[in-house]
């Protein structure tokens, strides 16, 4: 799982608006096409994108297909974020003190 390839598939506004809506409820193609206002022609291209990165998948229903969120994705999102979370608080953010790999040991 490629968290720079997820993170980039949803930097496009159109299929965040898609994931967050698959984050309610399944939907098909054409339901997302006449809730976001936009053709099925561009719902399917974007959905090619999501489920490239990982993030969605469909179930066969008739002569439909339902996707959804890849609840792995989300896990892995999630702990990803969690990461950087505790990176960011064990963070030494004391202005005094110069963590640079490029100072000499000793110099001020």
């Amino acid at each position: 799982m490629d968290i720079s390839v997820m993170l980039k598939a949803l930097g496009e506004p159109t299929r965040l608006s898609i994931f967050q809506q698959l984050l309610i409820r399944k939907h098909c193609v054409r339901s997302l096409s006449k809730k976001l206002g936009i053709t099925e022609s561009a719902i399917s291209q974007h959905m090619k994108v999501l489920k490239e990165a990982g993030l969605v998948y469909g179930e066969r229903f008739g002569y439909h297909i339902h996707y959804l969120p890849k609840q792995e994705a989300l896990d892995g999102l999630c702990a990803a974020f969690f990461e950087m979370k505790q990176q960011s608080i064990d963070l030494c953010r004391d202005p005094r003190t110069c963590q640079c790999e490029f100072r000499e040991r000793g110099e001020k």
